[in-house]
């Protein structure tokens, strides 16, 4: 069984038996590192704690953008709260802007959001680390656009979705996108496979999200990835053993993991 790395995570949103059942199981499955991501301060400062009980938790502190947006005051605390943290988290995440929200209510102005994620992308910046997108459909060359303004290199959508064109635009700025389980049975997911550079492709879980197909019903599991990986090289007509290092590499390399 080769190594892999869950390169977008929530860990802290699991219940502890579940949070406590996938970390204790980490090795069994060489589960080498979690990318967990933040929604939130208090989702951000969870993380950070969960990381300092084992070093395979990498924390990513942001605030997901499916959410009212936060006070002024709220931005303020976790802005503070990651200058005083960017020496121990592994990016800016997760951050984006609101599809499915605003499609719940196109009342809700998007230009707030687009304010925020800028300061976010500001951040990755300052600190010269990954950022993890939630950019999807329509949203996607906005964010696109805004990583440019501020040459960003290290972007990643995950769980991206969107047209052609845009495919293009990230294959051709070096962005990276990561695969779930989902491509069993999304064939969007599996079309998006075919086009995109192997070089730039990880995988992911988003758990505690659940699946369906060959997952239904079961709690998300980093495990699930040996999965994934054995179904993109299917998809992609590549050695199993050539795309387990290929995703082990891409997501060593662009998170600067040292496992």
């Amino acid at each position: 069984m080769y190594s892999i790395i869950d390169t977008h995570i929530h860990l802290d949103m699991y219940a502890n038996t579940k949070r406590n059942k996938i970390i204790e199981t980490l090795e069994k499955y060489k589960i080498e590192a979690l990318i967990s991501v933040s929604t939130h301060l208090e989702s951000a400062k969870e993380n950070l704690n969960l990381s300092k009980k084992n070093s395979k938790i990498k924390p990513a502190f942001g605030f997901h953008p499916e959410q009212k947006m936060p006070t002024e005051d709220m931005i303020q605390k976790l802005f503070t709260f990651i200058d005083n943290h960017a020496h121990e988290m592994i990016a800016i995440g997760e951050v984006g802007l609101p599809y499915y929200l605003r499609r719940e209510d196109q009342s809700i102005p998007i230009e707030p959001y687009v304010e925020l994620l800028e300061a976010f992308i500001k951040k990755a910046k300052q600190f010269n680390c990954p950022i993890a997108l939630h950019a999807i459909y329509d949203d996607a060359p906005i964010v696109c656009h805004l990583l440019e303004k501020y040459s960003i290199q290290k972007a990643h959508f995950h769980w991206f979705k969107g047209e052609a064109k845009t495919i293009d635009r990230l294959k051709k700025n070096g962005y990276y996108i990561s695969i779930t389980p989902d491509i069993f049975y999304k064939e969007r997911t599996r079309k998006l496979i075919e086009v995109f550079p192997i070089q730039q492709i990880m995988v992911e879980t988003d758990g505690p999200w659940r699946f369906e197909g060959p997952f239904k019903d079961k709690m998300t599991h980093p495990s699930m990835l040996h999965e994934v990986i054995k179904e993109i090289s299917k998809v992609k007509k590549i050695p199993l053993n050539e795309v387990y290092t290929t995703l082990y590499e891409n997501s060593k390399n662009f998170y600067s993991l040292t496992t």
